[in-house]
């Protein structure tokens, strides 16, 4: 995860979606995560069947799934625990 530049509200995540090529997402949480390392090694739930958008400059393959509050002054990713041990790329059902 790094944060995109020039953009005070980006970040490009690179992730393992099991399909043994890497997926880039573009997010705009920046506000809440920072520079983002505190969601580096975490497993999120992405939404990955929409067509690919260009973000800065970026292609974003994806979103990832997270939740707020009213105001939007609260913002939570979506994990899984990984001590459940479910491999990259596993559905959501």
């Amino acid at each position: 995860c790094e944060a995109v530049k020039k953009s005070e509200k980006l970040l490009k995540f690179t992730l393992d979606d099991g399909s043994g090529t890497d997926r880039t997402i573009v997010s705009g949480i920046r506000k809440w995560y920072g520079d983002g390392a505190s969601l580096v090694g975490k497993t999120v739930i992405i939404v990955a069947n929409l067509k690919p958008a260009k973000i800065r400059g970026i292609v974003s393959e994806g979103m990832i799934l997270s939740a707020a509050d009213d105001n939007d002054e609260t913002l939570s990713v979506s994990t899984i625990l990984s001590e459940a041990g479910l491999p990259a790329g596993a559905r959501v059902r």
